[in-house]
Parts: structure tokens; sequence; C-alpha cells
């Protein structure tokens, strides 16, 4: 449902694959039904790159990504806990020691972290579109992470059609282009695999 201008003013922050995102809507205000933000912050921790063969992110990483959160706690300071969402996505799917990270994470800023699924990842995001882009009726969105992509098609704030797969920017170009590498060769393989993770 969208949010109106009597709603409190929210902040959420996204932790993904590359990056921990904070959005920030302080005095925030809706005029024909999209939000404008007024405060944003983006930080690259690279909290995958520290997630080896075995799923599990090393203690590099998790320093990183407690350092970016510690940093956002100052950000967040004034705000609600009803008005503050702090989602995990790919990354902390995956990774097999997320709950450590989120216990330390316990420790550095006073909100709980919340593991979404893919398809939840996806209503959110499309959600987001509704409440930012001035655009009406129905609406494809498509969102291309580092480690998943995720579909929907929805209008009205009301998706219809959600998915979620495990295929990013970044994990393709680990997999298929090793050392950024991109020729006639190298490039049949992950259009194979794309074909293959789309098929209806």
């Amino acid at each position: 449902m969208p949010i109106y201008d009597k709603s409190p003013p929210p902040a959420g922050v996204r932790c993904g694959r590359s990056r921990l995102k904070q959005l920030s809507y302080g005095h925030c205000r809706v005029v024909d039904g999209a939000m404008q933000i007024i405060g944003r912050l983006k930080q690259r921790v690279h909290l995958a790159d520290g997630l080896g063969a075995d799923n599990k992110l090393s203690e590099e990483a998790m320093e990183r990504g407690l350092s970016c959160l510690s940093l956002f706690a100052e950000r967040l300071q004034g705000f609600s806990p009803s008005s503050v969402c702090i989602v995990g996505t790919h990354t902390l799917r995956q990774a097999q020691n997320a709950a450590d990270f989120l216990k330390r994470a316990e420790k550095v800023i006073p909100y709980p972290i919340e593991i979404i699924s893919g398809n939840e990842e996806a209503r959110l995001i499309f959600m987001g579109v509704e409440h930012t882009q001035p655009e009406k009726g129905r609406k494809l969105v498509i969102d291309i992470g580092g480690g998943s992509t995720e579909l929907v098609i929805g209008e009205n704030f009301e998706p219809r059609l959600v998915e979620s797969r495990r295929m990013g920017c970044v994990s393709f170009a680990q997999l298929y282009f090793p050392g950024g590498v991109i020729n006639k060769e190298t490039s049949s393989a992950p259009e194979w695999r794309r074909r293959k993770n789309w098929k209806p």
C-alpha cells in the first residue's frame, strides 16, 4: 500500500552483495503518490568478496560490514524503531554464518536486521518504484543486482508476478569472465545460462 504524508518519516538500509545502502527519508512528503527522498548515503563494502567456497563470510568482510553499519547508526539517530527497516538480501541469504554477523551487528546498530527472501526483495523493489516514479499503470520492473536479479509485474502498488533468480552482474562476471576478459567465446556461456534461468 502507498505511504501517505501523515506517515512517520521512514528510513531503510539494504545489506546487499556489493554495498550496504541507506535511504533516509526525513520529513518526506508525498506528491501525487510519489515519495520525495531527501537523504541518501551509499558506501561500498564488497560484502560478498568475503564469501568463500564454503559460503561463509570472512572476518574481513564482516568487519567492513559492521563498520558501515556503525556509520549508518549515527545517521539514524532520532528515528523510532518502527520507522526503520534494515534488510539483508542475496549475500546474507547465502552466507552460512549470517547468524554470527547479525549477532555482532546488534552491538553496533540498535535496529534488527531481517534477511528477506528473493521474492520479498522483488516486492519491496516494486514498491520503491511505485513510490518514486511518476508513471501510472502497469509496470515491468527488473532489478539486476550483484548476486541476484528480481523481476516484477504489477500496478497500483499491487505486484502481480514476482520472480527472483540467482543470477547477478557480479556473480556472472566472476564466473564467466575471469580477469575481466570479454570475447566471443566467453560471451556464449552466460547467454546460455541466462536463457536457462529465465525459461518459463
